[in-house]
């Protein structure tokens, strides 16, 4: 049995402080260096432990798998003055994050420590296919070339085996690493440079053998997406020349995320010993891998949930399974996640405070690693020797399914009463948005923010103590209410249009309301991975969902009291909730995504009933659950289009809504932007200077847009010359009538040492963009 990949972060998220510790130049690389290979070690000797026989090393990174493979064939762009030999840290972080400048005084990038400088760009940030996890796009030239400039792969197979833990190094695979990859070039195909890059993985599967290794992971989700004849053609060049690096090292491809669909023959085709398969997101596949017993293939079968974190139900994958593989020799057939386990948290023994039923259904990282084991030997030795296992898992199905937690007639009742017109604004976009100008009277190019301010250390210090009971609700709330005024005032100090409240009384924006619904639940420790040092605690939607009570009137109406300016309500939408929730696999997403629909819509109307004339329901991962098949995507779009619209159409035409979306490609999907009627959209833009502009100058997209010019997930501050360039590249796209000005996403992670002058910097763009186009 196999884990393909675990969780990075540890148990009490070591990573994630080693890493701000490092950045902030409170402690040496030493430091984050030794606590992430202690945490390594721990990670390969509990899988060991625990009975894993194919346990992965080089799953472990220090910021993103994608950013690694980039370091280790040497393709780092230009402007971060790299030659040649090892990638140092520091040249590693300033990719990942840019960097503010160099900081004289230390061995750091300096991103933290300077307060002046242009310092360099963070490389782009996107979606790793429909995950919520994000990976840094690797920017390639035509005249590209590639170096081995990192052993990593090698040294984390070396220490495990210092450990005495012989380990199967996982690599991402060139062809899915190309795919991923970008062009300054227009028309430029990184896979013509799949010649190039070949060598440099042929070395280091030759290095890994002789290093002890005998067989490799080789990462190739792209099996699984659409390919072109000439990127199956590609696949089919690398691996035989793979094959052939280090013969007697085997190669396991791994595919996952979906089906193998119509790249099939190329999967079982490639000259590897072994070939991993999805069949929890495509069950459908197990009716075809009987024809790779024709093939002395070992076949990895992805039967445990590596994305979710349910329980299996372990009777019923034997009984689906047993059939297929009854006649297959036990050293052909692996037994595995789905995935890898970076997607889910490490260890459901960590939650206390669950409730004991709901606990019984779920499975973090370290339960699925149990389950695996349990399959494996139900395989190798027969049912009746995890006979106990077996009745258990059976039993905890049996009680979730029947389980009044987990259905609400009245829920299904009103979505089974939904209308058409349910789904409709009242009048046309030309209509509205003469009625908003009337109302509000803002400037050319109003500015804003895409709504979250810093969550300072003492306001997580308040919130954690009123959680514990330290501090009261009044002086809980006595707490935020100066925040949201300190906040307010300092907006209408440096002349933002549209004012926001800060949202100091959120946790997280999907967590927030999650504990306002019916039908979720919440962990403790139940971290994942969204980039970097950013992890979140997904909601599990155990149940029917729906709403008893206004969740965020009261602050917005203390907000809009304090000035005569416009402020945004808050919301996040229903299938950003759905999408970077844990959802229940007992009911289809779509009617989930329409029960927390139902639920945001009540909010809506009560906060226009309260007096909000802007509310912004952001929908930041609507593009990250398109289906990896376009083939399937109108389907996904027609469901989520309407949860949106079913969301925010309980409006009078005066009302103006916002949406926001992170980091993503829009250009496939702008048709379905345009039918979420929103009155303005906010994107993010500026690591890809206002590239995803130009699908919707080509459309000729009608409606508001506030396309990012302040890239928040670096650290370094834009000064008023960049912001200006990049609004100038947006109306070279855009009518001036169009265009807002904003961040790329929310403030949240930031510190307000940036934020201050970063904003400022903005506003005063803005004005002098305002003046030269009146003066023009």
């Amino acid at each position: 049995m196999a884990t393909l990949g675990v969780p990075r972060i540890g148990r009490r998220r070591e990573l994630k402080f080693a890493l701000e510790s490092y950045w902030s130049g409170k402690s040496p690389a030493a430091d984050l260096l030794a606590t992430a290979k202690a945490l390594r070690a721990a990670s390969w000797r509990e899988q060991h432990d625990r009975g894993v026989s194919k346990i992965p090393s080089n799953d472990f990174s220090l910021y993103d798998h994608v950013l690694d493979t980039v370091a280790m064939v040497g393709a780092v762009p230009a402007r971060y003055a790299w030659t040649d030999g090892e990638v140092p840290l520091d040249t590693y972080f300033a990719m990942a994050r840019g960097n503010q400048g160099q900081a004289a005084d230390c061995g750091h990038a300096g991103e933290e420590h300077a307060a002046n400088g242009h310092g360099l760009a963070a490389m782009e940030m996107t979606k790793w296919f429909d995950t919520n996890y994000h990976y840094i796009v690797p920017e390639l030239t035509d005249d590209q070339s590639f170096a081995l400039s990192s052993a990593k792969p090698v040294d984390h197979f070396l220490e495990a085996k210092a450990l005495g833990i012989h380990t199967r190094p996982v690599l991402l695979g060139p062809v899915t690493f190309l795919k991923l990859a970008k062009s300054p070039e227009e028309g430029f195909n990184p896979i013509a440079l799949l010649p190039r890059l070949l060598p440099v993985y042929e070395e280091l599967l030759r290095r890994l053998k002789l290093a002890g290794a005998d067989w490799v992971q080789i990462d190739e989700p792209a099996l699984v997406v659409d390919l072109v004849p000439n990127e199956r053609d590609a696949l089919q060049f690398a691996y035989c020349r793979l094959s052939k690096a280090a013969p007697e090292l085997k190669i396991m491809v791994a595919t996952y995320f979906g089906s193998l669909g119509d790249n099939l023959e190329t999967a079982i085709s490639l000259p590897v010993a072994g070939l991993h398969v999805d069949l929890v997101r495509a069950p459908e596949q197990l009716e075809t891998v009987g024809r790779l017993a024709q093939k002395e293939l070992v076949l990895s079968l992805g039967l445990i949930d590596g994305r979710n974190v349910w329980r299996a139900n372990l009777p019923a994958i034997l009984d689906r399974i047993k059939p297929i593989v009854a006649g297959w020799p036990l050293d052909r057939v692996e037994i595995a996640p789905s995935c890898s386990m970076l997607h889910v948290p490490i260890d459901l023994d960590m939650e206390t405070a669950l409730d004991a039923d709901v606990k019984s259904w779920l499975a973090f990282a370290a339960q699925k690693t149990g389950e695996l084991v349990v399959l494996a030997r139900a395989l190798a030795e027969g049912r009746d020797a995890v006979a106990a296992e077996l009745e258990a898992s059976a039993e905890a199905a049996a009680v979730r399914a029947t389980s009044a937690k987990v259905h609400d007639p009245l829920v299904e009742g009103r979505v089974a009463s939904i209308k058409v017109g349910m789904t409709r604004r009242k009048s046309a976009f030309a209509v509205r948005c003469k009625l908003q100008a009337d109302t509000f009277g803002l400037p050319s190019f109003p500015t804003t923010t895409i709504g979250s301010f810093p969550q300072t250390a003492e306001v997580r210090k308040a919130r954690a103590a009123h959680a514990k009971g330290e501090l009261s609700y009044v002086d809980y709330e006595a707490f935020l209410k100066k925040e949201i005024e300190a906040a307010v005032r300092w907006q209408e100090e440096i002349g933002l249009d549209v004012l926001v409240h800060g949202e100091f009384e959120r946790n997280d924006m999907v967590q927030y309301f999650a504990e306002q619904l019916c039908g979720f639940a919440f962990t403790q420790h139940g971290w994942v991975q969204s980039y970097g040092s950013r992890f979140v605690r997904p909601p599990i939607i155990i149940g029917d969902v729906s709403r008893q009570n206004p969740m965020t009137v009261h602050w917005w109406r203390y907000a809009r009291s304090l000035t005569p300016k416009p402020v945004k309500g808050m919301l996040t939408g229903p299938v950003t909730i759905l999408n970077w929730s844990f959802v229940r696999d007992d009911l289809a997403r779509s009617a989930v995504c329409r029960q927390v629909a139902l639920a945001i819509r009540d909010e809506v109307s009560d906060l226009e009933k309260a007096g909000a004339r802007m509310i912004q329901i952001d929908e930041a991962a609507l593009r990250e659950g398109l289906p990896l098949r376009e083939a399937d995507w109108q389907a996904y779009l027609d469901w989520a289009v309407e949860c949106f619209r079913l969301a925010s159409t309980a409006v009078g035409d005066a009302t103006q809504i916002h949406t926001h979306m992170c980091y993503s490609e829009f250009g496939d999907i702008v048709d379905a932007i345009a039918a979420m009627d929103a009155d303005v959209i906010s994107i993010e833009t500026s690591r890809s200077q206002m590239e995803l502009l130009d699908t919707l100058r080509s459309f000729k997209y009608p409606n508001g847009i506030g396309p990012g010019v302040y890239d928040i997930h670096s650290p370094r501050v834009p000064e008023v010359g960049e912001i200006s360039n990049l609004i100038m590249l947006a109306r070279e796209r855009l009518l001036d009538g169009q265009l807002w000005v904003n961040p790329d996403c929310g403030l949240k992670t930031r510190r307000w040492e940036e934020v201050r002058p970063a904003l400022m910097n903005m506003v005063a763009a803005a004005r002098a963009i305002r003046e030269k186009a009146q003066t023009a």
